[in-house]
């Protein structure tokens, strides 16, 4: 499964950067010699999507994760090395299986992991246990449900990402209508849409469809009062995933047949550069997208029409879906303890009020607040009131974010939603007799 987007975008245009400094130091004796001794430089490996930030380019968010960088540096006397991957160097691999491999082979100290490699890596106990760490005792309850394997908090984020519908409300103005709050209203609102000549309401690409699936495949289990206990049913095997699935899978082909999607070109976009451009235009007046698109120009920060993020349609309202990526240490790093020690200082809470002021974000640790925009409100009144739906989950034993994200491109390409279903079933099989 490839980088979730915010990362994704940039990855074609990336270069390779290691960071490789020697610290020299001079001195001169008493034959007026210059004596050069090379210092024990204490070095950290990072692999990421991403190299180190061009000080002459504006990138709030690499800029943020670099003061945190920058901070650990300065307390602590290492130097954090950018090993970084690109689509160019590594062809067809994704970035998902580069860092599986490098993990597996203990070729780096620290890691910025998707969802699904922190399962796979979690329960081949290849992450150190982080819940030690001073920093992990601030952490939200959802950070630590989300990045628990067996016991083992194995992995940390500096944000939380959360995903919600973009919409128009100029739009929704114009032709009377409610912001919908369940798959209902919400469909009454594409009909309308498209009744009125918007040839597309809802304007699609291949990675986020899933978030519909999730909101509403989840939407009880997060929000009733027995989560863990359907989670266990689901590990054993007593329920099925696809029964969760199916009325998401459902809700999709109905958007396909009627015309609200295109699914043709959502198979082939890729996200923002595929729909953005309508949006923005007024031609399309929803699409999918994270939090952090609402902050920045080059997503949706400035439109020339009303912008508002809600929540995905449920029966239970409008719902957040909510992903973790986030810094693992390996079990084997070579420079384990300083990695431990940089990710201590990169998520105190000193680093996290940074971190999210300057990209202004949901923090995963539970002292850390910040203002949002406007737009944001509606999206992070829900989430402020504990109402959300996982999108990863490494207590599951099926990993959610990756393999909904593939089975929804099997449905956008002609497979019917049974044989979606069947996919869920066989990753369920598979994860039982694992």
């Amino acid at each position: 499964m490839e980088m979730e987007k915010p990362l994704r975008k940039r990855l074609a245009a990336l270069l390779l950067a290691v960071l490789a400094l020697c610290a020299l130091s001079a001195c001169s004796g008493d034959n007026g010699l210059i004596t050069v001794t090379k210092e024990q430089e204490r070095v950290v490996n990072l692999f990421s999507p991403m190299e180190k930030t061009d000080p002459n380019v504006e990138n709030l968010a690499r800029s943020a994760m670099d003061q945190t960088v920058v901070m650990a540096e300065e307390q602590l006397g290492v130097t954090l090395a950018y090993k970084t991957y690109t689509a160019e160097d590594y062809q067809d691999k994704t970035y998902d299986e580069v860092t599986l491999d490098r993990a597996r082979h203990d070729m780096d100290d620290l890691y910025l992991l998707n969802p699904d490699v922190i399962l796979q890596l979690g329960e081949e106990n290849k992450l150190a246990d982080l819940s030690e760490l001073d920093c992990a005792q601030n952490l939200r309850d959802i950070i630590r449900a989300a990045n628990t394997v067996d016991g083992k908090l194995v992995a940390i984020p500096q944000e939380v990402v959360a995903y919600g519908l973009f919409v128009n409300r100029d739009m929704f103005e114009e032709y009377h209508l409610d912001l919908p709050e369940t798959p209902e209203e919400f469909l009454e609102c594409c009909r309308v849409f498209k009744e009125n000549g918007v040839d597309t309401p809802v304007g699609a690409n291949r990675w986020w469809l899933e978030t519909f699936v999730l909101a509403q495949a989840y939407a009880d289990l997060y929000n009733g009062d027995n989560t863990q206990a359907e989670i266990d049913a689901l590990n054993s095997g007593e329920s099925k995933y696809s029964d969760y699935m199916r009325p998401g899978f459902q809700f999709l082909q109905e958007m396909i047949d009627k015309g609200y999607i295109d699914s043709e070109k959502a198979l082939v976009s890729e996200a923002i550069d595929g729909e953005g451009p309508d949006f923005l235009a007024g031609k399309t007046p929803i699409v999918m997208a994270y939090w952090g698109a609402a902050n920045t120009e080059t997503a949706y920060g400035k439109t020339d029409f009303t912008l508002e993020v809600i929540g995905f349609p449920t029966h239970r309202g409008q719902m957040p879906v909510m992903p973790m990526t986030g810094y693992g240490v390996g079990v084997n790093a070579e420079h384990k303890e300083d990695a431990l020690a940089t990710l201590e200082v990169m998520l105190s809470d000193e680093a996290l009020q940074l971190y999210a002021e300057t990209n202004r974000v949901i923090s995963p640790s539970k002292n850390v607040e910040v203002d949002c925009v406007k737009a944001l409100e509606p999206l992070n009144q829900r989430i402020q009131e504990n109402v959300y739906v996982l999108g990863s989950n490494a207590s599951m034993r099926v990993e959610q974010w990756g393999n909904t994200c593939l089975i929804v491109r099997d449905l956008l390409a002609g497979a019917t939603v049974e044989d979606c279903m069947a996919k869920f079933d066989q990753l369920q099989e598979e994860a039982l007799k694992s």
